[in-house]
């Protein structure tokens, strides 16, 4: 069972907005955040592994800019019929893909891939398309505009 510790409800919002914004890049990070908020570097691993089991914290790790890498980013769509909405699924967990979502428009399936570079979009493109028989739009960006979500609490 896990240790309980004294943490207001105000400081754990603190630390949440901490850790999205300012996470410490230094040799011992957590024993820095335990400082700032009077705790131990065990409770404060131990209250981020809580919030990773609960669900509140889905990852934790560095994001990487793929574009400044070299990489190619495009916004895919396409229309999925019902009886074939397991595809979604299975494009979803490519490795090629970072986000994707179903939506209610006649484009129903959103998704996002970073590839190695442009060029190879459209073989990327028309493999899902032959495998799947299904038609996929590509949509690439012009210009980015907001590269961090930052959920302030």
């Amino acid at each position: 069972m896990a240790k309980k510790f004294s943490l207001s409800q105000k400081d754990k919002k603190n630390l949440l907005n901490l850790l999205q914004q300012e996470f410490p890049i230094e040799e011992k990070p957590f024993e820095t955040l335990a400082k700032k908020f009077d705790l131990s570097e065990e409770e404060i691993i131990e209250f981020l592994k809580n919030l990773q089991k609960e669900g509140i914290i889905r990852h934790f790790g560095a994001t990487v800019n793929s574009i400044k890498l070299g990489y190619y980013t495009c916004l895919c769509g396409t229309s999925i019929p019902e009886e074939k909405i397991n595809i979604v699924y299975e494009i979803a967990e490519l490795p090629e893909v970072t986000h994707a979502y179903l939506r209610e428009h006649r484009l129903n399936f959103w998704f996002t891939v970073v590839l190695p570079s442009e060029e190879t979009l459209p073989n990327f493109i028309k493999n899902l398309s032959d495998k799947y028989q299904i038609e996929i739009k590509s949509f690439p960006m012009v210009k980015k505009f907001k590269a961090k979500a930052v959920f302030t609490l």
